[in-house]
């Protein structure tokens, strides 16, 4: 199968749309299918990979990270694109990528598949609150609606992203194949260089987040959960993983509570190193968003045998819901810090949620996601019958 794949965003800008994308591409490949993929040009001497054709594009002036694919840009490579004979479109993003790869398929007569990965009607209220909540909410609803019935189906990260699209309307086929992980490469990390790399001892007890420094991250909960733990474990150090809006705001916090001994910002960690050793320096992985629609970073801590503490929220809740390998918390300082304080004093409770980590994150594998999606694929192009498209997860 010929697959094109167009998104408003990839690599070098860090997200989790740009390693979904990567994963699943890696894992169609590998079951013997061409992804090409159609992304913003990031400036002329990026590295690509084969297959990945980029459009001239437009700095987003409020976000300096981001792009949009400009018209010329995209009708210059229009007619290769019409060239390459694509069974199907798939759509990563909601934006130019939604218009043009819309547009695409119609002409072509192909199928359109569309992703929906963020949960605007959350993200919307942490940047846009000056808008009143039933216009944002409208807005958003009205949008998802157009869009997803603008295409065959509809894949979404979780089951609770499934039920949003469906109370919002939507009633397009629709399937649950959350992003795959490549477990083994995260065992692989070497903590201990990680730790001597920034003079952190081994007296220290390490907590990791890894994502975006952003509002909609509920980062300033972990700072709460810190100053409770440093009562009972003085020790403790708190590595954020990252970079964001809310990095400078965080920082003067972190500062003006007396944590800064405590807490520890590191920017972005490269995925294929740093990142990796990073998680096998910790002890705990920590995660305080309630808007994720899957939450890569707790898949990979998972892979990593790092056991987690993180709110059920969303894509989150798939996750946390076997209670292998992981601890739900409730958003407050409290309960989240008590459930982080019993794992971190009991060693032998750490090493089974270890083992347990592993073992779930093998059934979340990159092989099993990309063969759901290209059965989901032949349905829409009509090489298989359409069954019952709604709800199908990775069995916990």
């Amino acid at each position: 199968m010929r697959i094109l794949m167009i998104s408003d965003t990839y690599f070098p800008r860090v997200s989790g749309v740009a390693s979904s994308i990567r994963s699943f591409r890696t894992g169609l490949a590998r079951l013997g299918h061409e992804v090409d993929l159609l992304i913003p040009a990031y400036g002329p001497r990026e590295m690509l990979d084969t297959g990945i054709l980029q459009a001239t594009a437009w700095r987003v002036f409020f976000y300096p990270e981001e792009r949009l694919m400009t018209p010329l840009g995209l009708m210059r490579l229009h007619r290769r694109l019409r060239q390459r004979r694509y069974d199907l479109v798939h759509i990563q993003t909601p934006f130019v990528a939604h218009s043009y790869g819309t547009y695409l398929a119609h002409r072509l007569r192909i199928p359109a598949v569309l992703s929906y990965h963020t949960y605007f009607e959350a993200y919307m209220g942490h940047y846009y609150p000056w808008i009143p909540a039933p216009l944002r909410r409208g807005l958003i609803h009205r949008i998802s609606r157009r869009q997803c019935h603008a295409v065959a189906g509809v894949i979404v990260p979780s089951g609770a992203m499934a039920e949003i699209l469906w109370s919002y309307g939507v009633n397009t086929p629709l399937q649950v194949i959350p992003t795959g992980i490549e477990a083994a490469p995260f065992a692989s990390g070497d903590g201990a260089a990680f730790r001597a790399n920034l003079s952190i001892g081994p007296e220290r007890r390490v907590l990791l987040y890894a994502g975006r420094i952003a509002p909609e991250k509920n980062i300033p909960l972990l700072l709460d959960v810190v100053e409770r733990l440093r009562a009972a474990l003085p020790e403790v150090l708190l590595l954020l993983a990252g970079d964001g809006p809310a990095r400078p705001a965080l920082e003067a916090q972190s500062a003006q509570r007396g944590l800064s001994g405590a807490v520890r910002f590191l920017g972005y960690l490269d995925r294929e190193s740093t990142l990796r050793d990073a998680y096998q320096a910790a002890e705990l992985f920590v995660f305080p968003s309630q808007t994720e629609t899957q939450g890569m970073v707790l898949l990979e801590a998972l892979a990593a045998g790092l056991p987690v503490v993180a709110i059920p929220a969303l894509g989150a809740a798939d996750l946390l819901a076997a209670r292998q390998g992981s601890r739900s918390a409730r958003p407050d300082p409290d309960d989240f810090s008590e459930q982080c304080l019993r794992i971190l004093r009991d060693p032998e409770l750490r090493g089974r949620l270890a083992v347990e980590a592993r073992e779930l994150a093998r059934r979340w594998s990159q092989e099993a996601m990309s063969q759901r999606l290209i059965h989901f694929y032949a349905t829409l192009i009509g090489d298989v019958p359409i069954s019952d498209l709604r709800v199908q997860q990775p069995s916990a």
